[in-house]
This record gives C-alpha cells, structure tokens and sequence, in this order.
C-alpha cells in the first residue's frame, strides 16, 4: 500500500497536523533515506517507510556543508577578506563566508527574490539579482575580491569562471563547484540528469582544472568530492585554485 508524505509524517509524530507537514516538505525539510529530499506532500511511499526530519542548520542552506569542507582546510579564518559568490540562489555559501568573517560578500544570481531574508538584512551582504554571470566585466564590482566561490547550475563552469575571473585579485583563492551532469556530453547523463560513471566524473573534474591552468592561470589547490549529494544523488566535487 502506498502512502502520502505528508500523511505518514503525521502518523510518525513528526508533524502535528498535515498542513505542518505540507510546510515542512515545501521547505525541503523532510527526507526519505540517507540524503533524498521529499519533493511534494502528494509523493506516494510505501507502507513502513521512514521519513526524517533535517536537523536545524546554522545555516541558511545545506548548500553551506558543500563549501565547509573546503573552507575549513584551506580559508578557515575569513576575517577582512573580501568576497564575490556566483550563484548565490538562497545565500549557503554566503552565509558560510559571513559566518567565518568576510567583511563584505557580493551575492550574485541570475535569479531574483532567492536569498534567504538574514542575508539581505545583513549589511555585509551585497545582493546582486538577475545577473547573467557571463557577461560580468571588470567593472562591475567597485573592488578586486580576495575570495570567489561559484555553484551554478544548467551552465558550463567554463562559460561562466572567465567573465568572473575578472573580479579575483591576483593571489585570490577561488572555490569552485563542478557538477558533472552539466559538464558532461549529453549522451554520457541518464535519464533523470545523473552521471554515475566515475571516469566521467573524473573527467569532467579534470577538464574545468586544466581549462583554468591554462585559460586562467590558477594553480589547482585540492579536488575534494563534496560531502552531500545533488538534489538528484549526483557527485559533485569542490575544486580548490588560487590565481597566479
């Protein structure tokens, strides 16, 4: 027999009523398994299923836990520095940087009205809405950023990181998201958009690191696979550099 999400999380106590476990699902709280995040109160389970609860974050987004690693190894003291994130979307990485000290962080998306309602009250924050990155020039930004961290999405790395490069000083540390599922060839991603062989992957990984060698000039720090899954179970990687 199958059952609604939202009923089965009311029947194991995790919601008072099936409106709170609407809300809940539509806040992308609620997950089936180890990291699969219920979509909508109407998906269908089976009987027995066990539905779990995210706990409280420190941050505005889950998004964040993709960047820790990375910050805390190479960047974990941000104090003073100055910051551009690409592809902002609700502000985890943002928020990350301004937890850690960021004196400023430029928040820019091609979307409008999805960073988190903390972060547009911060006056550290900048918000920068309905930018298409790829066309950022070098005046965009009143200064040279010191950090520069990038998660987007439908897009080549490769389109994007040149146009903003533009904004790294010299000696700049720059995060980088890569997503194997939009930097892979259409015939290499399964139906449902996952890459699961690891040579692809591998590749993928490889191609934006020798494009900004050579392209940019960046020195590859670290390759570190992120710590929690894409909304599809795709492994991602976190690709550290600093520019030259």
């Amino acid at each position: 027999m199958k059952i609604r999400a939202d009923i089965i999380l009311t029947e194991q106590g995790l919601a008072e009523s099936h409106e709170q476990a609407k809300r809940l699902i539509l806040a992308g709280k609620v997950r089936v398994g180890t990291d699969r995040v219920v979509q909508k109160a109407s998906e269908l389970f089976d009987a027995g299923t066990v539905l779990t609860l995210e706990e409280k974050s420190p941050y505005v987004s889950r998004g964040a836990y993709k960047l820790l690693p990375a910050i805390e190894k190479h960047l974990p003291d941000m104090k003073g520095l100055i910051c551009l994130d690409v592809g902002a979307s609700t502000g985890g990485f943002t928020d990350l940087m301004i937890q850690r000290g960021a004196d400023r962080v430029y928040a820019v998306d091609v979307g409008t009205a999805q960073l988190n309602q903390k972060l547009k009250d911060d006056p550290r924050v900048i918000s920068r809405e309905n930018v298409n990155a790829r066309h950022i020039v070098e005046t965009f930004l009143p200064v040279k950023v010191d950090v520069m961290t990038m998660d987007i999405s439908f897009i080549s790395v490769k389109n994007v990181l040149p146009a903003a490069d533009k904004l790294l000083k010299p000696g700049g540390w720059a995060f980088i998201l890569v997503k194997p599922q939009f930097e892979a060839r259409r015939k290499e991603v399964e139906k449902g958009g996952v890459v699961r062989d690891e040579n692809i992957r591998t590749r993928c990984v490889e191609e934006i690191a020798d494009f900004a060698r050579n392209e940019l000039s960046y020195s590859v720090v670290e390759v570190m696979p992120a710590p929690i899954l894409g909304p599809k179970g795709n492994q991602e990687f976190m690709v550290v550099f600093v520019k030259k």
